[in-house]
């Protein structure tokens, strides 16, 4: 990635360098030396001294590529309304620079003096096993010293990003691995304070475009680094985890060297690349080596003790079919965490038992939501939606919003949920609820406004300010309408009479030129001055590895326990 790749000496090279060396004492023994073994029963003592194959593979392999890459660029937002600067001279104006010429930039020097532009760092991380295409959010921050002073209003420029490293005392960049564009969303929009750095902070939801595969990979530990043993393992794995490109039958896993397995992710476990990884690690070694009737007995015993439940799933879960009346079995445990955990692994195999248990898990159990809503969110059955929709209904908005985000993750989520799009701007969805009301504002990933049940009206006194120009008063001859008027220099002012309900003022505010920042800042307003009654939330997502306290269990006791159930691959903190 950054300039040649180091030399290194495979094992199969390694069989060739002793097999030269074979030869030449083949020349030295005619000189009188005499080998107790011939060249060719070295060379096949070589070839087959093969590692003894472990139970599980964590024992042979650890995972990589598990961590998300940061890749970073120089950006120049524009169609500021006088808030940008010029750009101080520094590496990142000579960085942007450069890049500006290498694009054919007219006259960059002169672009980056003008008030309505604004240098920017502009930041990403690439997750684990992301693909060609997908969209990845974008933090963006204003150099020290800047002179800018407010990036609202604004629309990143196309900006290529790079992943930079050290090496060596120099820095090294590689080639590209996202492009980056879009409308900005400053932390003042959706963040109180008065810190100026919060109108020069920024994000953009989905602004960057992932320009290569990110494939995941085992490498192999030295003692069993072997090119038989790579092949075995690759075997063990295609033999559990295959899928079907047009009509041909193609497994996951390739083996690209003696030492490194590169791994595929599945499609059932797309988005949840950690799990996968989890589930590949606690496969058996050898293809159809973990099912024996011995085996599963063990797991069994396993899945009903709460310090083992959490691996033993996982194994069972990689077994796969021949594991699922043992899974069932753990379905009927009183205990709620053994039932998850069964509960957990069935729906990654497509049970549709497991669904009911995740929908109470999310519902009851806040340290499970997380990985509940996760399980079901791919699960192609189509009561597995229809679960999540019944969370609609729950008084936590964390449970409402995440069963919600879990539809709208999947391919046909749009369409299940019905959501409108307003504009280019931002997409509006109304959700049936019993709960009490509430509107929901997204900080990641997509540009949203979720209504959940019947959200009242906006009820203004005088006025009310949001930024940008936006003024919105009570219309004198209707109490039920806003007027909503919009000021910007050197254009003609826009004002638009709609009704006073929260999707009206949302399509609104677009209608006269608005972005998700402006309806974003207006609706923050009406809630902080008091012209919104209903609950209004920024992001309430559940939260990944919260700790489960068992009943009758102290916090130390817990946390001794949890050591003993953890997940073999326990960095899913970085999932979200």
């Amino acid at each position: 990635m950054f300039g040649k790749k180091p030399h290194r000496i495979s094992r199969g090279l390694s069989v060739a360098v002793i097999a030269a060396a074979f030869l030449c004492q083949g020349c030295a023994s005619m000189w009188g030396d005499k080998s107790e073994k011939t060249d060719d029963e070295r060379l096949n003592e070589l070839m087959h001294n093969v590692p003894n194959a472990p139970e599980l593979i964590r024992q042979a392999a650890v995972p990589r590529g598990m961590q998300s890459i940061v890749v970073e660029g120089v950006g120049v937002v524009n169609g500021l309304p006088g808030t940008g600067g010029p750009a101080d001279p520094s590496p990142f104006r000579d960085q942007l620079l450069e890049e500006m010429k290498r694009n054919d930039v007219v006259k960059p020097n002169q672009f980056l003096e003008l008030s309505e532009t604004a240098l920017v760092r502009v930041r990403a991380l690439i997750p684990p096993g992301a693909r060609r295409g997908e969209p990845i959010d974008l933090m963006l921050i204003s150099p020290p010293r800047s002179r800018v002073k407010d990036l609202h209003g604004g629309w990143l420029l196309e900006t290529r990003m790079r992943h930079q490293q050290v090496l060596q005392s120099a820095v090294r960049q590689s080639d590209v691995m996202a492009m980056s564009i879009g409308p900005v969303l400053t932390r003042a929009d959706h963040e109180a304070g008065k810190d100026n750095s919060l109108k020069t902070e920024a994000r953009i939801l989905s602004g960057g475009r992932v320009q290569n595969d990110r494939n995941l990979g085992l490498v192999l530990r030295p003692d069993y680094q072997h090119y038989k043993m790579a092949k075995g393992l690759t075997a063990a794995i295609n033999d559990r985890f295959f899928f079907f490109d047009g009509s041909t039958r193609r497994g996951i896993a390739t083996a690209k060297e003696d030492d490194y397995i590169e791994v595929e992710v599945h499609p059932r476990y797309r988005g949840n690349e950690y799990r996968l990884m989890s589930v590949i690690l606690a496969l058996g070694a050898k293809a159809g080596s973990a099912e024996s009737q011995q085996r599963l007995s063990e797991l069994a015993d396993k899945l009903r003790d709460p310090a083992t439940a959490s691996d033993a799933a996982l194994q069972l879960e990689a077994i796969g079919e021949n594991a699922i009346p043992t899974l069932l079995a753990g379905l009927k445990s009183e205990n709620p965490e053994l039932r998850f955990f069964a509960a957990q692994s069935l729906a990654y195999l497509d049970r549709t038992e497991g669904i009911a248990p995740l929908e109470e898990a999310a519902r009851e159990i806040p340290a499970f939501r997380y990985a509940a809503l996760s399980a079901l969110q791919n699960m192609p059955h189509p009561s597995a939606v229809d679960s999540l929709k019944n969370l609609f209904a729950q008084s936590s908005l964390e449970t409402r919003y995440g069963a919600f985000v879990s539809i709208r993750r999947r391919d046909d989520g749009r369409r299940k949920l019905d959501g409108e799009m307003i504009g280019q701007a931002l997409r509006l969805y109304q959700i049936e609820s019993d709960a009490p009301p509430a509107v929901v504002l997204s900080l990641n990933e997509a540009p949203e406004v979720v209504l959940f049940g019947d959200v009242a009206p906006i009820q203004i006194d005088r006025y009310l300010m949001g930024p940008g120009g936006f003024i919105l008063k009570p219309e004198p001859s209707n109490p039920n309408k806003i007027r909503v008027s919009r000021f910007s220099p050197g254009q003609d002012d826009q004002r638009v009479i709609a009704d006073n309900s929260v999707s009206a003022l949302v399509k609104a505010i677009v209608g006269v030129g608005g972005g998700y920042g402006d309806v974003v800042s207006v609706l923050r307003a009406a809630k902080d001055k008091g012209c919104m009654s209903d609950q209004l939330a920024l992001n309430p997502l559940p939260k990944p590895l919260r700790t489960y306290y068992r009943d009758g269990m102290t916090k130390q006791e817990e946390s001794e326990d949890e050591d003993k159930s953890k997940s073999i691959w326990s960095d899913q903190r970085n999932a979200k």
